[in-house]
C-alpha cells in the first residue's frame, strides 16, 4: 500500500487507490515541541527582519540620502508585501504542502535579505524590502496555519502563547540586535540585513527534520487574477496616503484619482472573488460574523501595533539623543507587556476554552496606552513613557493571536489557511496604511513644529540650520545647541501625535469586540478532521 508521507508537497489531483492520509493519535507536546520549533525560528526570523532595522534606520536613511518619506517606505514596502501576499499563502496552504510553502518563503526571505545589505540607494533598498515582505507574510501566515493543522483550538491557546512570546523576544531583540550593530563600527547596518540568514537557513534545516503534516491531494487552481488586483488596489491606497500632503494636498485631483482608483480596483476584486471556483479569500467567510468583526478589529489592532514598533526609535534617537542600542533597550517595558499578556492569556484560555475577556480587555488597554503615549514631549521623564509603554504591550498581546485563535474556532479545515490568513490580512493591511498615514502626519507635524520653534530663536536660526541640517534626517551632532533643542522638541512632540491620533484605532478595536460571540474552542485537531475527510475521499475512489 502506497502511504503519503507526511510533510511532502503532493500537488493536484485527487487521491488515488491504496493511497491514505497519515495522521495517527494526537501529538504529544514533546512532538507538537519538536514540530513547532523550526516553525518558532522562522516566525523569529520573520519578525526579526521588521524590527532589526527600526533603531538603524535613521542612520541608514542618512548614510543614502533619503528622508522621511523614504524612512516611511523602508517600513511600508515590507508591509505593502506581506498584506498584499498573505491571502495568496494562505490560499496556497490549502492547495499545496504547508511544510513546503514556508520553505519557500525562507528562500524568499533570505534572498531579499541579502541583497537589501548590498543597497546602494533608498530605492534599491525599499525594493529588496518588497521581496524581504513577500517572504515575510508567508512565515507569517503559514506559522499560524501550521499551529493550526497539529493542534486543537482548545490547545492551541497555549501554543499561541509561544508564537506571542517568540513575538515579543524578536521584537525586543531586533531593535537591540539592530542597535547594537549599527553602533559597532566593523560591522555597520548593512549587517542587519545579513544577520537573519543564518537563522533562517537553520530553520529550514530543522523544519525538514521536525515537521511532519498529512497532506491531502485536492485539484489545484489559484486565482492569480484576485491576487493581482487586491495587490494593486492596496497599493494604490498606500501610495495615496504616504504622498497626499507632501507631493500634493490632501483635497486634489491625485486624491480623488488615487482613491476612486483604489475603490475600483477592489470592487473588481471582489467580483473576480464572487466568481473565482478557489478565491484568494472566499467571500461567504464573512457570512460568518466572528470573521468578519475580527478581522475588522485586526484592521484597527494593526494600526496600533505597527505605530508602537516603527516610531519609538525616531522618538528616542532624535527627540532624546539616544543611541541605536539604547533605543532598544529603553522599549523594553512595552514588549515585557506583549510577552507576559500573550503568554498567560495563552495559558488560561487553554485550561478555560474562554477567549473574549483577553480581546476585550486589549482593546481598552492599548486605547489607554496610546492615548497616554499622545501626551509625551521631548523632555517627559522616562518613567512616565515606561508605564505607557508597558500599558500598550498589555493590550496588544491580549489581542494579537487571540483575534487569529476565535477566527480558526468558526470554519472547517478546508478554509482554515483562508480564514486565517484574512485576519493576517487585515492586521497588516492596517499596520501598512498606519505607517503610512502616520508617518505622513509626523514628516508635516515635525516641519511645523520646526517652523514655529525657528521663528521663536529668530532669522538667524534658518542661516544655522542650513549649514548643519539638510533636508533629510537631522544629524544632530551638527547641529547648534539651540536649533538642536528645536528639532529635539519637534520630534518629540511629533511622536507623541502620531500616538494620540493611533489611539481612537485602538478604541476602535475595543468597541468591535464587544460585539463578537464568544464560542468555547473545540477540543478536535485539524489534522484529525483532515484526516477524516481524506480516508472518505480515498475509500471513494477505491470503489470507483
Amino acid at each position: 500500500m502506497a502511504t503519503t508521507t507526511p510533510g511532502t508537497g503532493v500537488r493536484g489531483g485527487n487521491a488515488k487507490q491504496g493511497d491514505t492520509v497519515s495522521g495517527g493519535a494526537p501529538m504529544t507536546h514533546k512532538q507538537i515541541m519538536e514540530a513547532l520549533s523550526g516553525l518558532l525560528l522562522g516566525m523569529f526570523v520573520a519578525i526579526l527582519s521588521s524590527t532589526i532595522v527600526s533603531n538603524a534606520l535613521p542612520q541608514i536613511i542618512s548614510d543614502l540620502g533619503g528622508g522621511q518619506s523614504a524612512y516611511t517606505w523602508v517600513v511600508t514596502a515590507s508591509l505593502l508585501a506581506m498584506t498584499a501576499t498573505t491571502p495568496l499563502w494562505g490560499k496556497l496552504a490549502d492547495l499545496f504542502s504547508k511544510k513546503l510553502l514556508v520553505q519557500i518563503a525562507l528562500v524568499i526571505y533570505v534572498a531579499g535579505s541579502i541583497v537589501a545589505g548590498l543597497s546602494q540607494s533608498t530605492g534599491m533598498l525599499i525594493a529588496c524590502r518588497v521581496v524581504q515582505g513577500i517572504g515575510v507574510g508567508g512565515l507569517t501566515a503559514l506559522s499560524q496555519i501550521i499551529l493550526a493543522a497539529m493542534i486543537a483550538p482548545r490547545e492551541r491557546g497555549r501554543y499561541s502563547g509561544y508564537l506571542g512570546a517568540t513575538f515579543a523576544v524578536a521584537t525586543v531583540g531586533g531593535p537591540l540586535l539592530g542597535g547594537v550593530i549599527t553602533d559597532t563600527e566593523w560591522l555597520g547596518w548593512r549587517w542587519c540585513f545579513y544577520v537573519g540568514v543564518p537563522f533562517a537557513i537553520i530553520a529550514l534545516l530543522v523544519l525538514q527534520k521536525t515537521l511532519k503534516l498529512p497532506v491531502v491531494k485536492r485539484q489545484v487552481k489559484v486565482d492569480w487574477a484576485g491576487a493581482f488586483f487586491i495587490s494593486a488596489a492596496v497599493s494604490l491606497l498606500l501610495v495615496w496616503v504616504t504622498f497626499a500632503g507632501d507631493k500634493y494636498d490632501w483635497i486634489s485631483w491625485q486624491t480623488a484619482a488615487m482613491v476612486l482608483g483604489s475603490i475600483a480596483l477592489g470592487g473588481i476584486f471582489v467580483f473576480v472573488e464572487s466568481k473565482a471556483s478557489e478565491p484568494i479569500i472566499p467571500l461567504r467567510l464573512f457570512r460568518n460574523r466572528t470573521i468578519t468583526l475580527a478581522s475588522l478589529a485586526s484592521l484597527f489592532v494593526g494600526v496600533a501595533m505597527f505605530a508602537g514598533t516603527v516610531f519609538f526609535s525616531q522618538y528616542f534617537q532624535l527627540a532624546r539623543n539616544e543611541s541605536p542600542t539604547m533605543s532598544g533597550v529603553l522599549t523594553i517595558p512595552m514588549i515585557a507587556g506583549l510577552f507576559v499578556s500573550s503568554t498567560v492569556s495563552g495559558l488560561i484560555i487553554t485550561k478555560t476554552g474562554r477567549w473574549k475577556a483577553w480581546l476585550v480587555s486589549g482593546g481598552a488597554l492599548a486605547a489607554g496606552g496610546l492615548g497616554m503615549l499622545g501626551t509625551i514631549r521631548y523632555d517627559t521623564a522616562y518613567w512616565h513613557i515606561a508605564l505607557f509603554m508597558a500599558v500598550l504591550g498589555l493590550g496588544i498581546g491580549m489581542m494579537m493571536q487571540n483575534l487569529v485563535l476565535c477566527t480558526q474556532n468558526q470554519v472547517a479545515p478546508a478554509d482554515l489557511g483562508a480564514a486565517s490568513s484574512v485576519v493576517t490580512f487585515f492586521r497588516s493591511l492596517g499596520g501598512a496604511i498606519g505607517v503610512s498615514a502616520l508617518g505622513a502626519v509626523m514628516a508635516h507635524r515635525v516641519t511645523s513644529y520646526v517652523k514655529e520653534g525657528l521663528a521663536e530663536l529668530g532669522p538667524k536660526a534658518a542661516g544655522a540650520m542650513g549649514k548643519g541640517g539638510g533636508g533629510g534626517i537631522p544629524d544632530m551632532d551638527k547641529l547648534p545647541a539651540p536649533i538642536r533643542t528645536v528639532m529635539e522638541d519637534a520630534y518629540g512632540h511629533g511622536v507623541g501625535d502620531v500616538f494620540l491620533y493611533s489611539a481612537p484605532f485602538a478604541l476602535l478595536a475595543f468597541v468591535v469586540t464587544l460585539f463578537i460571540k464568544e464560542v468555547a474552542l473545540k477540543s478536535n485537531s485539524v489534522t484529525a478532521d483532515e484526516k477524516t475527510d481524506a480516508t472518505a475521499g480515498v475509500k471513494a475512489d477505491a470503489k470507483a
